[in-house]
């Protein structure tokens, strides 16, 4: 798998990132369906991992770093996302926490806890309303001035959320992590995917197969799109998977796999290889806005 420059300050990434938003702690066969799915990952030249304070009910960090400790793997072949912006209230409550506090601590958290000196990228997950936006970037430029981050992303920002914190920074935001399928291509029309491109950016999106809803096509627009896709991926030797992140990757995304499943794993990696025409393309997106 190629790897790609994720904005024109960095860093190079794999075609595919994996990511653990759909993670649960597993018990005792945690560590091991982890080691697998890492595995299976590299083999498949995807070297990029999305992590966040909270997958798994926060103990994925750390079984990811035991792994990798653990194994012949060199850091600096593997690059390595973490975020935070999404916690727990006192009371149990989901709340979104901007604050420099939390954002400083969580940094450090996940370091401990994936056993490494630097993140690659770290990101905001959600903006938050209450936070003052100079602090949240003051904290950001301490991390990346202390070198324990490389790089600044966002995830589920809006356009005006993403400008209004790079209007805070001297340091580029290099993605925003979006959901984008094509069940959902909301980012598409309302100018976040255009915004991301006009920073010299490549989107990262989440979900790209639905949480497998296309693959299932049961009814309404899902099942008219299982249909269209089933009739066009034949074209390519591809399956209904491989052809809907491939319609994805050539708008200039980049995919989240999210799945536990190896062949899902193996089918959106192996999407980058397929280049649909022009008019499957379109006759595609023609299904997304009146299927």
């Amino acid at each position: 798998m190629k790897k790609v420059l994720l904005s024109d300050s960095g860093p190079k990434v794999s075609e595919a990132i994996y990511g653990f938003w759909r993670w649960e702690d597993f018990g005792t066969e945690t560590h091991s369906k982890l080691e697998k799915v890492i595995n299976l990952c590299l083999d498949l030249g995807i070297n990029t991992f999305d992590h966040a304070d909270i997958y798994g009910g926060g103990t994925i960090e750390s079984h990811f770093g035991n792994i990798i400790a653990n194994s012949a793997i060199k850091r600096e072949d593997l690059v390595l996302f973490s975020k935070c912006g999404i916690r727990k209230s006192d009371t149990g409550k989901e709340i979104f926490d901007n604050s420099p506090k939390y954002i400083l601590s969580s940094i450090e958290q996940s370091l401990r806890n994936l056993k490494t000196d630097y993140l690659d990228i770290f990101l905001l997950n959600q903006s938050d309303f209450l936070a003052d936006p100079e602090q949240t970037a003051m904290a950001l430029a301490e991390a990346v001035n202390s070198g324990k981050v490389n790089h600044i992303g966002v995830a589920n920002f809006t356009v005006f959320q993403h400008q209004l914190l790079a209007s805070y920074l001297s340091k580029p935001i290099v993605t925003n992590h979006i959901e984008m399928n094509l069940m959902n291509i909301s980012a598409l029309v309302d100018g976040r995917l255009d915004f991301i491109k006009q920073q010299f950016s490549k989107p990262l999106a989440w979900s790209p197969l639905a949480g497998g809803e296309i693959l299932e096509g049961k009814e309404g627009k899902a099942k008219v799109l299982n249909a269209k896709l089933a009739n066009i991926c034949k074209k390519y030797d591809a399956n209904i998977e491989q052809t809907a992140v491939a319609w994805l990757m050539q708008l200039g995304t980049l995919p989240i796999i999210g799945s536990l499943s190896e062949e899902r794993i193996k089918n959106v990696a192996s999407a980058s290889t397929i280049k649909l025409s022009r008019e499957d393309w379109y006759d595609i997106y023609q299904v997304t806005l009146n299927g």
